[in-house]
């Protein structure tokens, strides 16, 4: 007998977001235009703690707009994570820019030692720019990618950033819900520290408009030139008047008539992902050869993915061989994403010190960790995993 689905994370959705959908349909407003992508900014904004949020088509879209509204342009260098999903990467190389790639740390976030090592040893500033020594050229910002709904050391990076006058954009694409439980930072999210955040809404986010994202930012300036630019830069809208060059970015109705129901859901989604990740934790352990990553101390993650380590020599087999057998048997499991510098766009990009990244690309795998995933489907995957150690 074929064993049930088990996504690895999938949306959560409740019917209740049809009257919302229903209104749209009735009131025609189903383009980029409409009372619910106010209201789900609004909402937003609220949750996260700022004072305005912009939607957008996507969180790459809204990368793209953010870097350049950051100043970032094809004479610049930014730097940048080698291990995340490519969307926190190719905005820079729409710009023109070019990507200096970066190592991991122990929670696969950017490794903010090497980072500083590499400015202060690598780069000089000069005029109140960050110039790379090696290629003349001025280094403009970091994205910084808090991955899998972990956070990255933000209070060391914004000091980096302002002593080296970079300015740090947050790829909060995975990590809407996670924020500081002490520190500098206490009480403040992902995404809400640097000059600019954006998130994502994509399917397999922890919430969901199908697609679409959201930037926000301290700095209203830069907010209402990024929410110009969505909409095809119109310097007067009834005469069609367009003084720069913009982009069909804004979200639609219909996506944000889903987003304000969900975030109203999120702190549900995060209590169990969080009930969730404790449970493969206490089983995990006892399972010899495999380690749940833990999340940073100091933190409320949102638990967003959960990844293991598989050590071939202790669990019996290597961590390819365990994820074809769980996809096998329909628990979708997946590797960490190749890294980019190896990416054929991006191999003669300049890199800095990348090692421990290798090693998480080779024996990392995510397991189902959808916000709706039963207790039975948990204990489903465990057992699974007891059972193919070698």
């Amino acid at each position: 007998m074929e064993n049930k689905f088990i996504g690895l994370s999938v949306p959560n959705l409740s019917l209740d977001i049809l009257d919302n959908l229903k209104e749209c349909i009735e009131t025609g407003w189903v383009s980029t235009g409409g009372k619910f992508i106010t209201e789900f900014e609004k909402k937003m904004a609220n949750y996260v703690g700022v004072n305005d949020a912009v939607s957008i088509q996507s969180g790459t879209a809204g990368l793209h707009t953010a870097l350049r509204v950051l100043g970032v342009d094809n004479s610049d260098e930014v730097i940048v994570p080698t291990l995340t999903f490519i969307a926190a990467v190719n905005p820079v190389k729409y710009l023109g820019a070019n990507p200096v790639f970066m190592d991991c740390d122990e929670s696969l976030n950017m490794n903010v030692d090497k980072l500083e090592r590499f400015c202060k040893e690598e780069c000089e500033l000069r005029e109140n720019n960050l110039v790379n020594k090696k290629t003349g050229r001025k280094i403009k910002a970091i994205v910084v990618v808090h991955v899998f709904g972990n956070m990255a050391n933000m209070e060391k990076i914004t000091n980096i950033a302002k002593k080296y006058k970079l300015k740090v954009l947050e790829d909060a694409t995975e990590a809407l819900g996670t924020y500081y439980t002490e520190g500098k930072y206490k009480g403040k999210f992902a995404g809400t520290i640097g000059d600019m955040g954006v998130y994502s809404f994509n399917a397999n986010k922890i919430i969901t408009t199908g697609g679409g994202g959201m930037v926000v930012s301290n700095n209203q300036s830069l907010l209402d030139e990024v929410r110009f630019l969505s909409v095809q830069a119109k310097t007067d809208s009834l005469y069609f008047v367009h003084n720069e060059i913009g982009y069909n970015y804004r979200l639609t109705n219909l996506q944000a008539a889903l987003g304000v129901d969900q975030i109203d859901r999120l702190e549900e989604f995060i209590n169990t992902k969080i009930k969730n990740y404790s449970y493969y934790k206490e089983e995990i352990e006892k399972i010899e050869g495999l380690e749940l990553l833990p999340f940073n101390k100091g933190i409320r993650a949102n638990h967003w993915f959960y990844s293991i380590i598989v050590n071939k020599d202790k669990y019996g087999i290597d961590r390819d061989e365990l994820l074809t057998k769980l996809n096998n048997i329909n628990i979708q499991t997946r590797p960490l994403w190749r890294l980019i510098h190896k990416q054929k766009p991006y191999q003669n990009s300049e890199t800095y010190e990348i090692n421990r990244a290798d090693y998480f690309e080779e024996n990392l795998i995510n397991i189902p960790c959808s916000s709706n995933l039963t207790t039975k489907e948990v204990e489903t995957v465990i057992d699974k995993l007891k059972q193919f150690r070698g």
